[in-house]
Order: structure tokens, then sequence, then C-alpha cells
């Protein structure tokens, strides 16, 4: 099975080789046919501590490396 692969944004790099990136998604509500908008917010693994607050990422699923951190970023 292919590793998925997001688009988001950093949101906060206050810990050493992790950010957390915002990801939104857009879906259309079944019943109210309007477009609603959800985001939720992924640890992932920064090795170089390259990437700073508003910078735009895309992240990759990888094996666990700590208790929540379960993706890295792989390029931005």
């Amino acid at each position: 099975m292919p590793k998925r692969i997001l688009n988001g944004v950093v949101t906060s790099d206050a810990n050493a080789q992790t950010v957390t990136v915002s990801v939104e998604r857009r879906f259309t509500h079944p019943v109210l046919k309007k477009t609603i908008r959800k985001s939720k917010k992924y640890r992932a693994h920064d090795a170089e501590n390259a990437f700073k607050v508003g910078d735009k990422v895309r992240i990759q699923e990888c094996a666990p490396m700590s208790k929540t951190k379960r993706w890295e970023v792989i390029a931005n």
C-alpha cells in the first residue's frame, strides 16, 4: 500500500526536529450541499529544523517515531 502524502502549512516549530502541520480539506455537506473546510494537525519529523511557521510543506506517512509522530516532512 502506498504511503499517504498530504499538503499543509507549518503552524508550530517549537520542538526540536518536530513541526506541527495543519492540513485543510474541503468537502460538500451531504444534506446542505455547502462546501465545508475542516483542518487537522499532524506532528511531523523535520530532521534539519529547516521549516518555520507559515511554510507550505508536504508530509508523508512513516513508521512511528514517537507517541505522536507518524509523519515526516518530504518537501516544501
